[in-house]
């Protein structure tokens, strides 16, 4: 039963890094950029479901799994709803819940395989647990800050 969930979370965990990196590239309107994003919450809802059920069956070994899937698939549901729902200044949970989320599963895949990778495994792991967000994090910023509304300065007529 484990190993159904696991091969369930792989293939949906990859889904969601390649939709999430095609509705970054896209251009941000209806069509590539909304379709992709909503693969991309889809395929994290199953990633976080499997994670959640996986961490319960192992819970000694793995109970964090169920603490980071909450915490990662709550950001990727922060930024769907921001976009579906539109509330007052929506745009910036919507990019910080989807980009927050996207680094959740960057570090998960990166977390769960560079011990199996030659040299990289020679790292402390700690530093896989935080480069994804150290690099993330200032991106999302700047992301924030590129589709900022621009303030409008009005001058009185002289």
């Amino acid at each position: 039963m484990f190993n159904i969930f696991l091969i369930i979370h792989i293939v949906t965990g990859f889904v969601c890094l390649i939709s999430g990196v095609i509705a970054m590239l896209s251009k941000k309107k209806k069509g590539k950029h909304t379709i992709a994003g909503e693969i991309y919450h889809w395929s994290y809802f199953l990633v976080f479901i499997t994670a959640v059920v996986m961490s319960i069956i192992h819970w000694q070994e793995s109970a964090y799994l169920f603490y980071i899937a909450i915490f990662s698939y709550a950001l990727a549901l922060l930024g769907f709803l921001a976009a579906k729902i539109r509330w007052k200044k929506w745009f910036g949970s919507h990019i910080g819940g989807m980009l927050g989320s996207y680094i959740g599963i960057v570090t998960a895949t990166i977390v769960v395989n560079v011990p199996k990778i030659p040299l990289l495994n020679e790292l402390p792991l700690l530093l896989f647990w935080l480069l994804p967000t150290i690099i993330g994090t200032p991106l999302i910023f700047r992301v924030g800050n590129k589709y900022k509304p621009k303030k409008i300065i009005k001058h009185p007529l002289t």
